[in-house]
């Protein structure tokens, strides 16, 4: 039984009204658990204020931009500042090169970056380029990986797909997804199959290093090692999509962490602090063929927009500091070793990684390595479970398949609270 939800029931009502679902993003909607979704007022740190005045401790943070946590001071003081000197000019401005000096500064295998307005625009325009200094149609990509809405990659995309439970997109014909071939997550001789079968099509490679769309699935010894190997072998490109990794898992994200050196990669999420950004970067040679250096086109008005260059400057100067990430460290281990110690007292399976400050939890034995074995989770005692822990103030991810996420704002506090609660929960399930 959840409690009610006033003001955010009747808004839920207006809005279903005008627009699809009621929400302009499906995972919002609650569909993977059921009830109302909570419409937010306000956010401080690691908690959100409902419109209903109800405190909730956040561990989704946006999906993961907010690794310092809601309205940090040197971030909003950075905006206000930036506000007042105009909020988009279709010019270049000098923000544009400081942030893509700190990004190139940050990743070894990027040598060149440009900005875009949100990971699936990235994605979509790193393929595009892949594709043309290959001379090749062909992806190759992995079961339950969300790498955008783009026609060519809404095949078994993991994320909201999931949640909703829909194996691929109507309105995306079958022409559009004809060159998008398919590997289970971990899987190194799956796509070494595809390689030796239509190499001579693959363009490109591309997954996310740490599988966050899915729920959370690290990659297994050797696996990114082997997609580097391979690609290399059969001359296509490995694009790693670090939207939700770049700048998370570590400083300079998953590839640094594994050291894995990708011919392209895309970014989002952090280096915009909260604000709507993405970027694709890589090796001189390719991005050099991008309009107007090259032939390869892509253009975006609000692309390197100066709000949200101001606003992923200001977090990325905070991060380069390497105290933040190590307290990430500690408050995550604390809060999964946590919740993995009162599910075990408690008799409830769970399955729990994490890598950096991003986790995930499973309900059911694990050990998870992959989509099809996510899937197996009891998504209905997670949908129990969500809601009785959003009933004692700790919002996680309305959804079994996505990731969740501690920021620098999480203290002992939160934690400890988190972790009362579970216990109860746990017990109670």
């Amino acid at each position: 039984m959840t409690p009610s939800t006033g003001l955010s029931e009747s808004l839920f009502e207006r809005a279903r009204q005008i627009m699809p679902g009621g929400v302009n993003s499906p995972v919002r909607a609650f569909g993977g658990v059921g009830g109302t979704p909570r419409f937010i007022r306000a956010g401080r740190g690691a908690r959100m204020i409902d419109v209903d005045g109800r405190e909730l401790i956040d561990y989704v943070g946006s999906w993961g931009p907010l690794i310092l946590g809601h309205a940090h001071p040197m971030v909003v003081e950075a905006l206000h500042e930036a506000i007042g000197q105009g909020s988009s000019f279709g010019c270049p401005t000098e923000l544009e090169i400081q942030l893509a000096e700190l990004l190139v500064e940050a990743l070894p295998s990027v040598q060149m970056v440009r900005m875009v307005n949100s990971g699936t625009e990235a994605v979509m325009s790193a393929l595009r380029l892949a594709r043309a200094a290959t001379g090749r149609p062909g992806i190759i990509k992995m079961d339950g990986c969300y790498h955008g809405h783009a026609d060519h990659l809404l095949v078994k995309a993991g994320s909201g797909v999931a949640t909703l439970g829909l194996p691929d997109s109507p309105g995306v014909p079958a022409a559009a997804t004809a060159e998008t071939f398919v590997a289970p997550y971990n899987d190194l001789p799956a796509v070494e199959a595809l390689l030796d079968a239509h190499g001579a099509r693959i363009a490109a490679v591309v997954l996310e290093p740490v599988a966050g769309n899915m729920g959370l699935v690290p990659p297994e010894p050797g696996y990114l090692d082997g997609l580097r190997e391979l690609t290399r072998r059969h001359g296509a490109l490995l694009i790693l999509d670090e939207v939700m990794t770049g700048f998370r898992v570590s400083w300079g994200g998953a590839q640094v962490l594994y050291g894995i050196e990708p011919d392209l990669t895309v970014l989002g999420k952090v280096i915009g602090g909260g604000l709507p950004v993405g970027a694709y970067g890589g090796r001189r040679d390719l991005m050099e063929m991008i309009a107007p250096a090259g032939p390869v086109y892509q253009a975006g008005t609000l692309s390197g927009n100066p709000l949200a260059m101001t606003a992923g400057l200001a977090t990325l100067r905070l991060l380069r500091d390497g105290d933040i990430y190590r307290q990430l460290d500690r408050q995550t281990t604390r809060l999964c070793e946590g919740l993995s110690a009162s599910a075990l007292e408690a008799g409830v399976p769970i399955s729990l990684a994490r890598v950096g400050s991003m986790f995930g939890m499973y309900f059911q034995p694990g050990p998870v390595r992959n989509y099809e074995e996510a899937r197996r989770s009891d998504t209905a005692r997670y949908a129990r479970w969500f809601h009785a822990m959003l009933a004692a103030g700790v919002y996680f991810a309305p959804s079994q398949f996505e990731a969740g996420f501690v920021g620098a704002a999480h203290g002992n506090e939160e934690i400890d609270l988190t972790l009362a609660a579970a216990q109860q929960v746990f017990t109670a399930l």
